[in-house]
């Protein structure tokens, strides 16, 4: 729950300003992107804090102490100490088992609506308050704090009372056992197996802060396409290392766990859920693991997808899997994340209609900590797809969003996408499940045991993600799972103050790029609801014309049916009906062609090439007109950049600068590859 207060209102300190402008230089140093936002970059007029107080002897209250050390000396340009006496102290951290001011009845109404991870912060005067129920809470209340003041901004008025509206807020790494990375764009695991468990890397700790930083509260390990040796001691006692470690962050270690392991292990001849020796091998299994690692999340599963085992290869349902290993979790108080990405041949001939045809008669079948995870999308994180119907269709079943912050279908970490705006669209999404106004963000704080998972971008680059923004994505997801209700331009706006300069003209100068990216990436990939344009396999240059022999679906010619009369998936009535997945209105103003917003036009319709639009251009024409726009929005993009020099660092400024050319580059090579291959179809 977060409650509106009035606070903050931002102060650009003038004389800050006046420096930046006159001597830029004074402020630039190398850099490399490793410290992320998390750089606490020099204010000219710090807060005047020299001594705080904290009075928790607990792991978590030695993170807090040694990050408030770290920031504010680093703020201020001066050490600052901890004290045990609190009347000498500008700043005094605590809850009210350690902090009697808190024990005080007049406090009591500060704390009716926090939750366990929630803060009170506050000004009283010249000295600042961070106050929750917990350590936790305190520690998230510190980084929020330290966040304010590295964005030179005031704590004033009533101050701000927060607690998350999503209780799990999670990281899906797709790390493999090798060290690789699937669909990862920046070096390798930061986990290195082959150390653990003697040695736990200092990345892993790094990494850890900068989650917590934003409020992230989990991290699921290991790749959705599971092997399933992490299961075994070895392996296990590796994730105790890391559990252990991350711990003191407010970080609970899952696993992705392969459903056939009982059998791929050697242990039995069979993995059916049904089987009675199957069913005591994974209770044996949730002991092993409670036993190393108390406050295990649990188990993140991929099944009957892609190749992978499931409950359906022994004529089970989705329902009866989940629910075995839901059971042997249930005694420790683990949850199932289940994977909706199902998209088995036989159910529909229209893929993106077979999860919710799958699905929706278990709704209500799957246990009480069972939670069927959902990207954000019907496809496959494409760079735009209407919301996935299951939002909104699944009503007795807990169901949570996956987001890919890893850009699979948005360049991999050569091209700026910021996704903080997919991501706004796709809370904002009205599903009329129960009326207007149903929209996913209010679907999703509702669930009391609400869900949010990104697929985490990072990798042991020094920079993090391969790229110079990229890690506005990781911080986005960060910010947006703890409160979907953000605007994807505040949060851009912080992060570019944090990350990259407080400039007054450099700022805003960045932020606009950020907030532009997505639609520019968009016009000259896949405009007007094209879908699936992407090679085959690494999903990152256009072909269009693609036909891959494995899987129908798989082909880009399947998705965007160019032919004689003219392009687009007819999902009408008329068509595949996958309008109907959607609750009225949206199912009617999906189905006509004039109602239908242009941004979807060729998901649901096959529209004739001379087709007229509401922008008064042909279809043809339209898609000239976006590509050729795109290719000159990245090019606008690459000057922008450039008339940002001397802003920044000069080691990332190059390194950013390199990477806008490849955009600009290939964003003229997406344009004619596609236009080229739909106009042979245009005679």
């Amino acid at each position: 729950m977060v409650r509106a207060l009035p606070v903050f209102p931002r102060r650009l300190n003038i004389l800050a300003a006046l420096l930046m402008v006159l001597a830029p230089a004074l402020f630039l140093h190398a850099e490399d992107g490793h410290k992320l936002w998390l750089r606490y970059a020099q204010l000219v007029q710090p807060p005047t804090i020299k001594f705080f107080y904290l009075n928790d002897d607990s792991t978590t209250g030695h993170v807090i102490a040694e990050e408030i050390k770290r920031g504010l000396s680093d703020l201020s340009g001066y050490p600052v100490s901890q004290t045990s006496d609190p009347k000498n102290a500008q700043l005094i951290i605590g809850t009210p088992d350690n902090l009697e001011l808190l024990r005080e009845p007049s406090w009591k109404k500060n704390f009716s609506h926090l939750g366990p991870e929630g803060f009170l912060l506050k000004r009283e005067g010249f000295s600042f308050l961070v106050a929750a129920k917990t350590s936790l809470g305190c520690l998230y209340g510190a980084f929020r704090l330290l966040e304010l003041f590295s964005q030179d901004k005031d704590l004033e008025g009533d101050g701000v009372l927060e607690s998350p509206l999503i209780h799990r807020r999670l990281l899906d790494h797709w790390d493999n056992l090798d060290g690789t990375i699937e669909r990862g764009y920046a070096g390798k695991s930061l986990w290195k197996w082959n150390e653990l468990p003697g040695h736990v890397n200092e990345r892993v700790l790094d990494y850890a802060r900068a989650c917590a930083s934003v409020g992230i509260n989990g991290t699921v390990l290991n790749n959705v396409n599971a092997d399933p040796r992490i299961l075994t001691l070895p392996y296990l006692k590796k994730v105790q290392a890391l559990a252990d470690a991350m711990r003191p962050y407010g970080l609970k270690v899952y696993l992705s766990a392969n459903f056939g392991a009982p059998k791929a292990l050697g242990d039995l001849p069979t993995a059916d859920p049904f089987d009675p020796q199957v069913r005591k091998w994974w209770e044996a299994k949730a002991s092993e693991i409670h036993g190393l690692i108390p406050d295990f999340g649990g188990f993140l599963v991929k099944a009957n997808s892609e190749g992978q085992p499931g409950p359906l290869d022994y004529g089970r349902t989705h329902a009866d899997g989940a629910n075995l290993l839901a059971d042997a979790l249930a005694p420790y108080g683990g949850v199932v994340i289940w994977r909706a990405f199902v998209y088995k041949d036989s159910i529909d001939p229209d893929r993106i209609k077979r999860a919710y045809k799958e699905l929706m008669p278990l709704d209500g079948k799957f246990r009480k900590n069972v939670i069927i995870q959902s990207k954000n999308g019907p496809l496959d994180f494409q760079p735009r797809e209407p919301f996935h119907p299951l939002f909104g269709g699944l009503k007795r079943t807990h169901l949570g969003a996956e987001l890919q912050v890893t850009q699979e279908y948005l360049g991999h970490s050569n091209h700026l996408v910021y996704l903080g705006t997919m991501w706004e669209e796709f809370f904002g999404s009205d599903t009329f499940a129960h009326g207007p106004g149903s929209t996913i963000e209010k679907l999703l704080a509702r669930d009391r045991d609400s869900l949010m998972a990104g697929v985490a971008n990072t990798g042991d680059d020094r920079d993090w993600c391969g790229n110079p923004f990229s890690p506005a994505n990781w911080y986005a997801f960060g910010r947006l799972a703890w409160d979907p209700t953000l605007k994807s331009r505040d949060i851009a706006e912080e992060w570019t103050r944090m990350t990259w300069t407080r400039d007054p003209q450099a700022a805003p100068a960045i932020t606009d790029l950020l907030m532009g990216s997505r639609d520019t990436y968009i016009d000259y990939t896949c405009p007007l609801g094209l879908a699936g344009v992407f090679e085959k396999d690494l999903h990152y240059a256009p072909d269009p014309g693609m036909v891959d022999p494995r899987h129908d679906d798989w082909s880009a010619a399947y998705y965007n049916r160019a032919d004689a009369k003219g392009i687009g998936f007819d999902r009408t009535r008329r068509g595949s009906d996958g309008v109907d997945q959607y609750h009225a209105p949206l199912n009617d103003r999906f189905n006509g062609l004039k109602t239908c917003p242009l941004d979807y036009l060729l998901w649901f319709h096959h529209a004739k090439w001379d087709q007229r639009l509401s922008t008064g251009r042909t279809l043809w024409d339209e898609l000239v007109f976006r590509y050729g726009q795109g290719r000159k929005e990245a090019e606008a993009m690459k000057a922008q950049w450039q008339g940002l020099r001397g802003k920044v660092d000069d080691e990332r400024f190059g390194k950013a600068e390199r990477k806008l050319e490849i955009q600009a580059r290939e964003a003229d090579v997406w344009g004619k590859k596609c236009l080229g291959y739909f106009g042979s179809f245009r005679k």
